[in-house]
This record gives structure tokens, C-alpha cells and sequence, in this order.
């Protein structure tokens, strides 16, 4: 691709960020995209069909970046899944303002739904393998894990990632590994 399109691309992408900011992907137009990144509609067909083929394409390079770290870490290891979180976790903080915009209501539910398919055939075989959990319990396990994981990164990012990438990854780590157990039980505990 070239530096105009990838420019065009990048335009465009920066724009519907911008945009997600104050309104629902639903309403946004093509118009007021292409006035915002100051290019003329049939530039922006030339790239895209529409809003949320560009949606998708933002959440496509987030969840390529995901996937791959995933896929170098053995999951069954309690200190590679540390470290594969830690990773995740400076990701997101370094693609603050994307990921917060794809983790909002404005983004809507489909970035989420597919941070869950993906991170779900990764985390499924560990709660079987390690937990002994009846298969049929492990689909819930799993949902409530990665359900609740995505919330926590929701508030972590919204209130300024107050705690390190480091002592989320090991209070995530610690919670989906010993439960309610490895919650701090004073306040002078708090993560850093």
C-alpha cells in the first residue's frame, strides 16, 4: 500500500476514534467522517464500505496484536500466563485511547464478543486441564472469568491505570488462579 492510502487509512481511523468519543457508532455518518478527516466520500468508499467495516478494522489490528501474544505463551505455565498478561496489559496502556473507545458503549458490543471468542479457546483447555472442572462447568468459568476480566480492564483504563500493567496482570493472574482468596484484605495491600 502506499503512504496516500495508508495516510487515508490512518486519517480515517483517527476520525472515527474522535467520533466515538461523543456518539454511538450507529449514528455516525459517512459525512460527518469524511469532514472530520477532511476527504471527499468517494475517497472514503474507495477504503471502506461503510462506518463499521472501518470499525472492524481498528478492532482488527488490536485483536491481530492480542492473538499473536496469546499464541506465544504455554497457558498451562502460571508464569508464562503472568507474563502473557503483563504484555496484554502494557498494550492496552500504550493503546489507551483505542482500546477504550472499542471497550465503550459508542464502539459497541462486537469488539468485546470477539475479545471473548478469542481469548476463550486459549483459557478453556487450562480450566480443564488444570482445574478439573467438568467441561460443561468450564464454559461458565470461562465466560465469568473473561466477562469480568474485560470489566476490569474497562474501569482500569477509564480511571487513568492507576495500578501497573504488572500489578494488574498478577491481580488477574492471582484471581482466576485462587479466587476470592488472593483479594487484599486492607487497604495498605493495594496494587502497584
Amino acid at each position: 500500500m502506499d503512504r496516500r492510502k495508508q495516510y487515508t487509512r490512518m486519517v480515517l481511523k483517527e476520525s472515527l476514534l474522535e467520533l466515538l468519543k461523543i456518539k454511538a457508532i450507529a449514528n455516525i455518518t459517512i459525512k460527518e467522517l469524511c469532514e472530520r478527516a477532511d476527504i471527499n466520500r468517494s475517497t472514503f468508499y474507495s477504503h471502506y464500505s461503510d462506518q463499521y467495516e472501518l470499525l472492524t478494522s481498528i478492532e482488527d489490528e488490536v485483536l491481530d496484536e492480542l492473538q499473536n501474544t496469546l499464541q506465544l505463551y504455554n497457558h498451562s505455565d502460571k508464569n508464562e500466563t503472568f507474563e502473557m498478561l503483563q504484555r496484554i496489559f502494557e498494550y492496552m496502556a500504550s493503546k489507551k485511547d483505542i482500546c477504550q473507545m472499542l471497550l465503550s458503549d459508542y464502539g459497541g458490543r462486537n469488539f468485546q464478543n470477539r475479545v471473548m471468542s478469542i481469548t476463550h479457546q486459549y483459557i478453556i483447555q487450562k480450566w480443564e486441564d488444570e482445574q478439573n472442572i467438568l467441561k460443561s462447568h468450564s464454559e461458565y468459568v470461562t465466560l465469568f472469568v473473561l466477562s469480568g476480566s474485560i470489566e476490569v480492564v474497562k474501569s482500569w483504563l477509564s480511571n487513568g491505570m492507576e495500578d501497573s500493567p504488572e500489578a494488574m496482570a498478577r491481580w488477574i493472574n492471582d484471581f482466576t488462579s485462587n479466587g476470592l482468596s488472593c483479594i487484599p484484605k486492607n487497604e495498605n495491600s493495594r496494587l502497584k
